[in-house]
């Protein structure tokens, strides 16, 4: 299950966030742990650069995009290989709304588009889609040619 996805800006301050299974008590401990990770290690990192750790059984990859920071933790199938297809997608994503690599106010100018995409790639703790082409024709929320 993929257990969250997070986005902050540079500073740690939460963009977005969204937990699957994980208890609301936990929440707290997993958003602090997050960001400073990502403080400690995405310092002068290249952009879309992926950095993949481990805590407590479960896999975290994350990168950073512009002066966006992205973190997605996963267990069982989802392994530091699924959760890179998945932070690829997001970030491929992410430039195509924004119409090139994001800073925060874009990213917030953007905030219900990129949600949207966002609910296509990962619904309720599952990849859905990878394809960004399709995620595009589903964000239009109009009905996708092949089923």
């Amino acid at each position: 299950m993929l257990l969250a996805v997070l986005i902050s800006n540079s500073e740690g301050n939460i963009l977005v966030e969204r937990f699957n299974g994980v208890p609301t008590e936990e929440r707290l401990h997993w958003r602090s742990f997050l960001v400073k990770l990502g403080a400690e290690n995405l310092k002068g990192a290249k952009s879309e650069e992926l950095f993949v750790a481990s805590h407590k059984s479960v896999y975290i990859v994350y990168t950073v995009l512009g002066d966006i920071h992205m973190y997605l933790v996963g267990k069982d199938e989802y392994d530091e290989l699924a959760l890179a297809e998945v932070i690829v997608s997001i970030t491929s994503t992410l430039k195509d709304v924004c119409g090139r690599v994001p800073n925060e106010r874009l990213f917030l100018d953007k905030y219900g588009r990129i949600c949207l995409c966002l609910d296509e790639i990962v619904w309720a703790g599952v990849m859905e889609n990878t394809d960004k082409e399709r995620i595009k024709r589903l964000v239009r929320l109009k009905p996708p040619t092949e089923i």
